[in-house]
């Protein structure tokens, strides 16, 4: 068992706790993001709007909470490199998001406003405390783990997020069982119950994954002021991106092509209900897409392996290039249903690689800065797809041309993911990290 644990990338605990933080986001992810919220703020909260302008505010609001957590993730995660508070900082975005996910049970009909505040919300802690998790992944292993330990978390993601909601599927389907009035209060009960999923299942990372250690840069006096350090270190830091230029043109490629993937996550059931597929169709599929995506996950690491990260995210960017066209001509719930298959094939796999490429090109002593940065890119990813689907959706009055856009940010991510010199990258970052150690 152990040796199969270290071949998958969880060989040791603190590996398993921090990929068990994948394990209780994703139920937010899933049940709030992806599946039943999207279709409870449509038919419900804003069962009163009409359906485009549903969508549009939907959209609007995705847009403005990752604005305010790529305005923030940077100056907090220069103050969590300098003073050794990554994991402090990840306890208050998830009680803060955690917190708000609760409050999703009081969303009754026609409070469109109280659902989009608590989601906004809700998304700035997920995303917020997802920047300093995943600032702790170089501290835990070197290049050489990097894309199994990090496939292994969204493989763990897809279980806890899938089992969560395959148990919040059955709470709609049987109310009764779980003492509920009627489908509505089981709507609303999910969404509590992902608050305490994401609390519980974060414990093992505050356990058993260390804080890692405090390394002061040159001339850095201890005892400073920890934010005014800070927006040093972060304006050193993005003058210095242009030392890492591999890793920075990776953020470019990143942030178009995640665009794409996060717009198609985030739009997909409020689209599918939108053009008259059923409810429990949509949701059945997209519990589906999360099981398939565990042996998925960490067969795209092992295939990185084979043929390399980068090569690896390629086929995945094929792959969701293909399943925007099928998406334009999809009528029905088989068809929704045949999509959401191929996206849990290739989503986890595709974003993995993508943080592992990205944590094996930066230095170690300034991850959470740069993670931060890679949060802000992921973030801005999700703001362009959304905007312009809203844009499209208002002008054109369907979401079915607002899909077809989201195309191009696949094809442009991937051409400047060709740019991309692997190699380059790393050697700079060691670099950077034994320059470091010598003037220490």
């Amino acid at each position: 068992m152990q040796h199969l644990l270290a071949r998958l990338g969880l060989g040791r605990t603190d590996l398993r706790a921090w990929a068990m933080y994948d394990w209780a986001n994703s139920a937010f992810q899933t049940t709030i993001i992806a599946a039943i919220f999207p279709i409870y703020f449509q038919k419900v909260a804003a069962a009163d709007v009409p359906g485009p302008v549903a969508t549009a505010r939907f959209a609007w609001a995705t847009t403005i909470a990752i604005v305010i957590v790529a305005v923030v993730a940077p100056l907090l995660g220069a103050v969590a490199d300098y003073a050794a508070v990554k994991k402090r900082f990840l306890a208050i975005f998830l009680a803060i998001g955690a917190a708000a996910t609760a409050a999703m049970y009081f969303i009754g009909r026609g409070d469109w406003l109280l659902a989009l505040v608590l989601f906004v919300i809700g998304n700035v802690g997920v995303a917020g405390s997802i920047v300093f998790y995943e600032s702790l992944l170089p501290h835990l292993v070197g290049e050489d783990e990097l894309d199994r330990v990090s496939s292994a978390g969204y493989a763990l993601g897809y279980v806890g997020g899938g089992l969560l909601l395959a148990l919040n599927i059955v709470m709609l389907s049987q109310p009764g069982w779980f003492g509920l009035a009627n489908r509505e209060m089981a709507v609303r009960a999910s969404f509590a119950s992902v608050a305490v999923w994401w609390v519980v299942f974060s414990i093992p990372l505050f356990r058993s994954v260390p804080e890692p250690r405090r390394i002061l840069e040159r001339d850095e006096p201890r005892s400073a002021n920890p934010v005014v350090t800070a927006a040093h270190r972060l304006f050193e830091t993005f003058h210095e991106l242009r030392r890492y230029r591999q890793a920075f043109l990776l953020l470019l490629a990143f942030l178009l092509y995640n665009d794409g993937i996060q717009t198609i996550i985030r739009m997909a059931t409020t689209y599918g209900a939108e053009i008259g597929i059923d409810d429990n169709a949509m949701i059945a599929a997209l519990l589906v897409t999360q099981f398939i995506g565990i042996p998925f996950a960490f067969l795209f690491g092992m295939f990185a392996g084979r043929i390399g990260a980068k090569a690896a995210v390629f086929v995945g960017l094929s792959a969701y290039a293909l399943i925007t066209v099928l998406g334009y001509f999809m009528h029905s719930a088989a068809q929704f249903f045949a999509l959401a298959v191929l996206v849990g094939m290739v989503q986890g796999g595709t974003q993995a690689l993508s943080r592992s490429l990205f944590a094996s090109m930066i230095p170690r002593h300034k991850s959470s800065e740069f993670f931060a940065f890679f949060g802000v890119f992921e973030r801005y990813a999700g703001i362009l797809g959304p905007a312009i689907f809203a844009w499209v959706v208002e002008h054109s009055g369907t979401s079915r041309h607002a899909l077809l856009s989201v195309l191009v940010f696949f094809v442009a991510g991937a051409a400047l993911l060709t740019l991309v010199d692997v190699e380059e990258g790393r050697r700079a970052a060691r670099d950077a990290e034994r320059t470091l150690t010598a003037s220490g």
